[in-house]
């Protein structure tokens, strides 16, 4: 049976933090600390992109990791209509790489369109330190 933990944040630049602490406790609690920098990262770059284009003032972004088997999902889900960017940002660009990034680091990544906002989420093959699956 899968196991899932889910936190809202507040619209802030604080949250992104919170965020990743929020990550490396579930990780941890599970045991699955071998991907960690990596899921940390994501949910960097995910959470600041429902900050900057995602989140509308007052509301709140959602992260949600599930644990099934030996892939750990780690999906931000926000409220706002941006839409997800398709084609990466020009080589001289000071912004924009961090849905690539996620794209590099994750074994899968997928986008969920919802009637009001979306979900970017990641997936990661883990292993217990007990190498267990």
């Amino acid at each position: 049976m899968p196991l899932s933990r889910q936190r809202r944040f507040p619209r802030s630049r604080a949250s992104v933090r919170a965020a990743r602490v929020f990550v490396h406790q579930v990780l941890s609690d599970w045991d699955r600390v071998d991907r960690l920098d990596d899921v940390e990262l994501c949910v960097s770059e995910l959470a600041t992109n429902a900050l900057l284009h995602g989140v509308p003032p007052g509301r709140q972004y959602c992260v949600t990791l599930t644990l099934d088997g030996p892939l750990v999902r780690l999906a931000v889900r926000d409220t706002g209509d941006h839409p997800v960017p398709t084609c990466p940002p020009a080589p001289d660009a000071c912004s924009g790489r961090g849905l690539f990034l996620a794209r590099e680091l994750a074994d899968d990544l997928g986008i969920t369109e919802h009637p009001v906002g979306k979900t970017v989420w990641v997936t990661f093959k883990t292993e217990s330190r007990r190498g267990t699956p």
